[in-house]
């Protein structure tokens, strides 16, 4: 018989549908149940039978899911009876997927469906018959070779939607903070299943690539988190759509994850994911809030903390530093400091609402920042260096905030209060400021430069705070800024602090950050 039959042979007649495989026979005979009807899977077969499908899905859904694990090769659409076949091009492919989504409940149109194996080894369909399926099932197999998006083609209304690949490529840029594959999974693992995660330095640039379950829920991630920050004022994501539209993965470690094979070796000595942790990676959800700039990162569930236990790393600091506002710097030069130059230093990691030298160790002081990523940029960045000719330790506070003197109470000026401080660099969202967050450095980025002032002036001004002035450009087409150079970083920094805010007349006040560049 025809294999046209097949679409008129594959009637359910079981009410427990639930529980029994519908089985589509090649040559058209009628159903057969599964023996057991509680046996979910059968032996392994390319052809995947999918149940509970939600009533308006459309071809293309039903490919993506498959998309992730292989090539699809064949589809079978039973709509009246909310289920389909689905036909990958190995047998091993289709085990992947099988058992990816026995540990990952796969939803469509947010509804759980179910896949299983079929009896069947392959799908045969007449093309006449289900010549829409053929039509999507070409273009996305077009798609998947070129990864170009499709014109002209007049497949059915979401059949284009797929012109994306699952996979994700990720650079990060103001990598300021270590960026680990356990935070990427914690963002992207909001807007879908995450099967596989490589992280790769190119070009000086940390990136990874990113495999989802499913090429929507990558255009989602797209959408949402393309040039945002994962912590206040650095580590922007800059995301495409990779060529590849699987990854191999070989190896479970901190550098690369395939969360569908917890049974990987580890590859360099790490010990390997315990299955049972890697499950519970795998259905980890992320706690970020998306809207605006990332939050810093909460601390992550205990699943996530365990499988980062488990895998032998320890947990960013930062990632459970969302409270830590107060740092204690150690080390000043008693002599010297002053909570106006911590204010200026520590501005440029964060707005410093409060500052205070403790009375009985003047050696000491207490900075508080307006958030805990904030304190994790400048304890990053100014830990261990020199300032007044000493070298400053930098570390998060147990207190929750620098309390003001009493009323009346004379401290000798030791603390003092910069909340309403014209002077904070990171009040506006989205300021440009933030792209500009560069580790203390020798070069220093000068501008609000008034047209009167020459680089003669400038470079006497700063050879006055004590040190040398080693070079000196400013910007062609911006004669307001600067690039200068003094010989060490520890000079630069007691330029940045004496300087910043400079009056130069016309009201200009000079602003000094530190600069990536050199002259």
């Amino acid at each position: 018989r025809g294999s046209d039959e097949l679409l008129s042979g594959s009637v359910l007649n079981s009410p427990n549908s639930n529980m029994s495989s519908m089985v589509v026979t090649a040559n058209g005979n009628d159903n057969k149940k599964f023996k057991g009807d509680d046996k979910m899977d059968g032996a392994p077969s390319r052809v995947l039978h999918i149940r509970k499908l939600p009533g308006e899905v459309t071809e293309t859904e039903v490919i993506a899911l498959g998309l992730p694990f292989g090539k699809v090769t064949n589809i079978l659409m039973l709509k009246g009876k909310n289920q389909a076949f689905l036909e990958l091009a190995t047998e091993e492919a289709a085990i992947t997927m099988v058992n990816y989504y026995s540990a990952v409940t796969p939803h469509l149109r947010n509804q759980p469906i179910y896949i299983q194996y079929s009896n069947h080894k392959e799908l045969k369909t007449d093309n006449a018959l289900n010549q829409r399926a053929q039509a999507v099932l070409q273009a996305v197999t077009a798609v998947q070779a070129t990864n170009a998006p499709i014109s002209g083609t007049t497949v059915s209304e979401s059949a284009v939607t797929p012109a994306q690949s699952p996979v994700l490529r990720i650079i990060i840029d103001n990598m300021y903070y270590p960026v680990t594959l356990d935070v990427l999974h914690q963002i992207f693992s909001k807007f879908g299943a995450v099967l596989k995660i490589i992280t790769f330095t190119k070009n000086n640039q940390f990136q990874a690539l990113l495999q989802f379950g499913d090429p929507v829920n990558a255009q989602q991630a797209k959408q949402a988190l393309d040039g945002q920050n994962i912590y206040n004022a650095c580590c922007t994501l800059r995301i495409d759509f990779s060529k590849l539209v699987n990854l191999n993965v070989k190896y479970n470690n901190d550098k690369s994850r395939d969360y569908t094979r917890p049974d990987l070796p580890s590859g360099d000595g790490q010990p390997t994911l315990d299955p049972a942790i890697a499950a519970a990676f795998a259905k980890e959800t992320s706690l970020l809030a998306v809207p605006g700039a990332l939050s810093p990162l909460a601390i992550p569930n205990a699943a996530a903390a365990a499988a980062a236990a488990a895998a032998g790393r320890v947990g960013m600091p930062g990632v459970a530093a969302g409270s830590h506002t107060v740092l204690l710097v150690s080390n000043l030069n008693e002599e010297m400091v002053t909570p106006q130059s911590l204010f200026t230093l520590f501005g440029v990691y964060g707005d410093v609402q409060r500052v205070k030298i403790l009375y009985n160790k003047k050696d000491s002081a207490l900075i508080q920042m307006a958030d805990g990523n904030q304190s994790q940029l400048a304890m990053s960045h100014l830990n261990g260096q020199k300032m007044y000719g000493k070298i400053i330790r930098v570390t998060l506070s147990k207190h929750q905030s620098v309390q003001l003197p009493r009323e009346g109470l004379d401290d000798q000026g030791l603390t003092k209060d910069f909340g309403n401080s014209p002077l904070h660099r990171f009040k506006k969202p989205g300021s440009k400021n933030f792209q500009n967050i560069f580790p203390p450095s020798a070069t220093l980025h000068l501008s609000n430069i008034p047209p009167s002032v020459a680089e003669e002036d400038l470079r006497t001004l700063f050879a006055n705070t004590g040190g040398t002035v080693k070079a000196f450009k400013f910007f062609q087409r911006d004669h307001k800024m600067a690039l200068l150079q003094m010989s060490t970083v520890e000079e630069a920094i007691q330029a940045l602090i004496d300087l910043h805010n400079y009056n130069l007349g016309e009201s200009h006040h000079l602003r000094v950050s530190f600069s990536k560049s050199t002259i």
